[in-house]
């Protein structure tokens, strides 16, 4: 499919891009030979395949949850550079 310069302008306004008159042409070219290719996927014929997301499964294995020990409250604060009573002093990352 031919792409103008034109049309290149065009698009590269309405997405806010600002590109410059030396890759017009190329752009153009470029844009054409995509759109020509998924013409290309256009023509394959799709009947009988189901519809999918992924080519592989993609579920993720999870092993189950167990009750561990945890830390308690006052050895978790002995490993903080600064605390107050009973909660961690963290520096102020927003300002």
């Amino acid at each position: 499919m031919k792409i103008t310069r034109e049309e290149v302008q065009h698009v590269a306004r309405l997405a806010r891009l600002d590109l410059a008159d030396t890759v017009l042409d190329t752009m153009a070219e470029q844009l054409g030979g995509i759109l020509d290719y998924m013409e290309t996927l256009n023509r394959v014929d799709t009947d009988g395949i189901a519809p999918t997301a992924h080519a592989v499964s993609q579920a993720t294995p999870l092993r189950a949850d167990k009750r561990r020990p945890h830390l308690d409250h006052e050895a978790a604060l002995a490993n903080a550079p600064e605390r107050d009573k009973e909660s961690f002093i963290v520096p102020k990352i927003i300002s």
